[in-house]
């Protein structure tokens, strides 16, 4: 994914009607925009008073390989549908600086790391966790939907002490044709096994999102983002 270069991401935000308190940066999956999740905030329902600045990026469009080289948004190339075995470090590292810039712009807007939370679904999700755990300063929280863990080979050596308490929610559904539930666990046991704080949820439905899950995320929000 050679033209995935260090260029500013755009995004999509949605300020709170309350003083902004903190911040969700949320990235879609593979072909969607970051119109994706726009729809789901109000859906979310969350206490005004939790001032949640809602940052949806757009990733950068690049040839992926799985779909005959055509031209998307993509967070990163995917080279087979055997996700852990054949994978792009080039695209998932110019994607991880590209998050990290939006991290640091958070900052400079006044919202602490300790008050951000990265999320997102399927490719998006897996640059959550990606980013998350390498990312040197303490978030408020990694949520990931309906994806895996990339680079999963490199994580013990790369990740940052700073994150090793943060609450991370893990969400796949029974029926993914897309990302197989499988990824997800195996993802799952693994940041278990280095201790991390892991809540693992499984829903009835495909590579999707349902209400159910979405009342799961607004719970887990609202006690991460607690004031």
């Amino acid at each position: 994914m050679t033209d995935t270069t260090d260029t500013p991401l755009t995004t999509v935000e949605i300020e709170p009607t309350s003083p902004v308190r903190s911040s969700v940066i949320w990235m879609h999956g593979l072909g969607a925009d970051a119109h994706d999740f726009e729809p789901i905030v109000p859906e979310l329902r969350l206490p005004p008073e939790l001032g949640i600045r809602f940052v949806f990026p757009n990733a950068p469009i690049c040839p992926v390989t799985i779909n005959g080289g055509m031209r998307m948004r993509a967070w990163y190339d995917v080279l087979s549908t055997d996700l852990p075995r054949r994978e792009d470090p080039d695209g998932v590292h110019a994607s991880e600086r590209a998050i990290n810039a939006l991290l640091e712009r958070e900052k400079k807007r006044g919202i602490p790391a300790e008050r951000i939370v990265l999320a997102g679904f399927s490719q998006g999700g897996a640059m959550a966790l990606h980013t998350g755990l390498r990312y040197p300063d303490s978030l408020a929280g990694i949520l990931a939907l309906s994806c895996y863990l990339p680079l999963a080979s490199t994580l013990n050596s790369e990740r940052r002490p700073a994150n090793q308490q943060t609450p991370i929610f893990m969400a796949h559904g029974g029926y993914d044709a897309v990302i197989p539930l499988r990824y997800g666990r195996q993802s799952a046991e693994l940041l278990e096994s280095l201790a991390y704080r892991v809540e693992w949820q499984e829903y009835d439905m495909g590579h999707e999102v349902c209400w159910e899950e979405i009342r799961d995320i607004a719970k887990w929000l609202e006690r991460v983002l607690a004031i």
